[in-house]
C-alpha cells in the first residue's frame, strides 16, 4: 500500500505532501490543474522516465519520496532481500528519488542507493500503472500470454517445471553444438595435446626438483674452489700459517693458562668454560672439514648430466609454466581435455541421448501448458466479455486465441493473441488492428477487473479510464474500479466523472493557483462536505441546492453498494 507521497519542485508542484488510504483514492480537479502531475511524480518513484524538464521553473532539482507498506507482499520482499535492502519490522519501505538540472540522478530505497534498473524491478511489484501508455501494452502478444498465464493458478507450477526443463535442454544443446561444430579443429587439438602430454610425462618432473638441481650444479661447478677453501680452513685451524700456530693449538694453550689462573681465582672459570667449549667445537669443525674435503666430488660427467636435466626443465617452463608446479598443473588439465576429446564419440552419444530426453520432456510439458492455457483462455474470454457488456459494449466479442506452434521458447510453444469485435456480424480480429482508444480503455479495465484478484501488485493507478464514456457506462466503470479496490488492493484513480468519484474511500482535490507571477498546484483531502460540493461541481458544473442533493444521493448509493459488496465478501 502507498501510505504517502512527498513531492518537491516537480513541474507545477512547489511542495505537496499527500497521505493515501487503503481502497479507492480518487483524484479530481479542473482540467489542467495538475492531477496527472501527481501521478507522473509517483511514476518516477517506480522507475518511470524523468528529465530536467520535470524540474519546477526556478528550482535546481526535484525530489519525490514515497512511503509504502509492503507487509505480506512476498514478491517485493524477495526482490529487496536479493538487493540487500532491509525492510522495517512494520513493513515500511521508503523510496526517494532526486534529479538536478545537471542530470545527476539519486535513488535511495530504505537508505540504500540503487540503480534505475533496480528501481524499475522493485516498482513493477509495487505499482501497476493503467493509463493511455499502459493500455498500448495490451496490444503486444507477449502481454497476452502473460495475462493468460496469470489468470489460471494451475498454469504457474507447470510453467516453472517447463522452464527448468527448457533451460536444461538449451544448455545441453549448446554443449552438443560446441562439440560437433569443427571436427578438424578437434583432431588438431587432440594431436597437439597428445604431443604436449607425452613431452611433459617423459620429463618425469617432481615438485622442488629444480631447486635441488641448481644447488647440486652449483657445488659441482665450483668443486675445486670449494676444496681449496676447505683445505685452507682446515690448515688454519690445525697447523696455522706463516709461523703462527693453528687456532685449535692456540686455544689449547689459552685453556692451559686459564686453568692455572683459576686455581687461584675462581672468577676466571667463566672465561675458561667459554674457551674450552670453543676449542671442542672447533675440533669438531676440523673433523667435519677433513671428512668434507675427502668426499668432494670432481665429476664432470655428473655435472653435465645435471645441467642437461636443468636445460630440459627450462625448456618446459618456457612452454607450459613458470614453475614445475605450473607445468604439472598444465599437464593435468591437458590430460583431462585429451581424455574428453579421445572419448568424443562416447560423449557425443551421451549428450545426444540427454538432448533427446530433455526435448521430449519439454514437448510433453509444452503440450500440458497448451491444454491449460486453452481452458483458461475460454474462461478468461467469457468473463472479460461479460464485463465489456457491463461497460456499454453488450455486443462485443472478446476471444483469447491460443495456437500451438511447436516452436519452443522459454514461455512454451504457444502464441496467444487477443481478438476483438465491437459489433455483431463482424468477425473478431486482432485487438491491435481494430480497437479504438476508448474501446481499449474499457477492454483494459475489464481485463484488470478479471485479473485483479490474482494480481500480486498491491497498488493500481487508473488515469484516463473514463475517456469518452458517461451515463450508465460511467456507473459500471465506477463499480468495477471500486470492486478492484475491494480485492485487497489500493487504487488511485484520476477521473472527471462524478459516478466514479462518488465511490471514493478518500477524495483528493487538486487545484492550480497563481500567486504573483508563479503558478502552482495544491492538493487537498476533502471532508464529507467538501466532497459533496466537488461531486456537485463535477455533475452539473455549478453548485446549487439541487446539485448538492443529487451529489448526496449519488454518494449514498455508492456507500450502499460498497457495503453490500463487503457483506457478500464476508458471508
Amino acid at each position: 500500500m502507498l501510505k504517502s507521497l512527498n513531492v518537491v519542485n516537480f513541474a507545477l508542484i512547489d511542495k505537496v505532501y499527500v497521505e493515501f488510504v487503503p481502497g479507492l483514492n480518487i483524484l479530481t480537479g479542473e482540467t489542467g490543474a495538475g492531477k496527472s502531475i501527481l501521478i507522473d511524480a509517483l511514476s518516477t518513484i517506480v522507475g518511470g522516465r524523468s528529465s530536467g524538464d520535470s524540474i519546477r521553473s526556478g528550482a535546481d532539482y526535484f525530489r519525490v519520496e514515497a512511503v509504502f507498506d509492503v507487509s505480506g507482499r512476498g514478491a517485493i520482499q524477495s526482490i529487496l532481500e536479493e538487493q540487500g535492502i532491509a525492510v522495517e519490522d512494520d513493513g515500511t519501505l521508503i523510496i526517494a528519488r532526486r534529479l538536478n538540472r545537471h542530470g545527476k540522478n539519486s535513488i535511495h530505497v530504505n537508505g540504500c542507493q540503487v540503480t534505475l534498473a533496480t528501481l524499475r524491478k522493485i516498482g513493477e511489484k509495487l505499482v501497476d500503472m493503467h493509463g493511455q501508455h499502459e493500455n498500448q501494452a495490451l496490444l503486444k502478444p507477449e502481454v497476452h500470454l502473460a495475462l493468460t498465464d496469470a489468470f489460471a493458478a494451475d498454469i504457474k507450477p507447470i510453467l516453472e517445471e517447463y522452464q527448468d526443463a527448457y533451460k536444461s535442454w538449451q544448455a545441453i544443446k549448446k554443449e552438443l553444438d560446441s562439440l560437433v561444430q569443427d571436427s578438424r579443429e578437434r583432431l588438431q587439438r587432440e594431436e597437439m595435446l597428445a604431443w604436449q602430454t607425452q613431452e611433459i610425462a617423459a620429463a618425469a618432473l617432481t615438485p622442488g626438483e629444480e631447486e635441488k638441481l641448481e644447488h647440486d650444479v652449483s657445488i659441482l661447478a665450483n668443486a675445486e674452489k670449494i676444496a681449496n677453501a676447505i683445505s685452507r680452513s682446515y690448515i688454519l685451524l690445525s697447523q696455522g700459517n706463516k709461523g703462527f700456530s693453528g687456532v685449535v693449538s692456540c686455544l689449547a694453550d689459552i685453556k692451559h693458562e686459564l686453568e692455572l689462573a683459576a686455581r687461584y681465582d675462581p672468577n676466571v672459570n667463566n672465561q675458561l668454560a667459554v674457551v674450552t667449549e670453543s676449542m671442542y667445537q672447533l675440533e669438531e669443525v676440523m673433523a667435519e672439514l677433513r671428512e668434507y674435503r675427502e668426499n668432494i666430488d670432481f665429476n664432470p660427467a655428473r655435472l653435465a648430466k645435471l645441467e642437461n636435466r636443468l636445460d630440459i626443465i627450462h625448456k618446459l617452463k618456457k612452454k607450459y609454466g613458470a614453475t614445475i608446479e605450473d607445468i604439472l598443473k598444465y599437464y593435468s588439465q591437458a590430460t583431462d581435455e585429451l581424455a574428453a576429446i579421445t572419448n568424443y564419440d562416447e560423449r557425443l552419444k551421451h549428450l545426444e541421448q540427454q538432448e533427446n530426453e530433455l526435448k521430449n520432456r519439454v514437448a510433453q510439458l509444452a503440450a500440458k501448458l497448451d491444454v491449460c492455457r486453452r481452458l483458461a483462455s475460454k474462461v478468461m474470454a467469457k468473463q472479460i466479455s461479460a464485463h465489456l457488456a457491463d461497460l456499454g459494449m453488450p455486443k462485443a466479442q472478446f476471444l483469447v486465441d491460443v495456437k500451438f506452434t511447436e516452436h519452443y521458447t522459454v514461455h512454451g510453444a504457444n502464441e496467444v493473441v487477443f481478438m476483438f469485435s465491437a459489433n455483431p456480424g463482424e468477425e473478431p480480429k486482432l485487438l491491435q488492428k481494430i480497437a479504438s482508444g476508448g474501446e481499449l480503455s474499457r477492454i483494459a479495465l475489464a481485463i484488470k477487473t478479471v485479473c485483479a484478484e490474482r494480481d500480486e501488485t498491491a497498488v493500481m493507478v487508473f488515469d484516463e479510464v473514463d475517456a469518452g464514456i458517461g451515463g450508465q457506462t460511467a456507473q459500471k466503470v465506477a463499480e468495477k474500479i471500486a470492486k478492484i479496490a475491494s480485492f485487497n488492493k489500493q487504487v488511485l484513480c484520476i477521473t472527471h466523472l462524478p459516478q466514479i468519484a462518488s465511490m471514493a474511500d478518500c477524495h483528493i482535490y487538486i487545484e492550480k493557483i497563481v500567486e504573483g507571477e508563479r503558478t502552482m498546484t495544491l492538493v487537498h483531502i476533502l471532508d464529507n462536505e467538501s466532497q459533496l460540493t466537488e461531486l456537485a461541481r463535477m455533475a452539473s458544473g455549478e453548485i446549487t441546492k439541487l446539485s448538492i442533493e443529487n451529489a448526496a444521493q449519488m454518494l449514498n448509493m455508492s456507500k450502499r453498494k460498497k457495503a453490500n459488496w463487503k457483506n457478500k465478501a464476508q458471508a
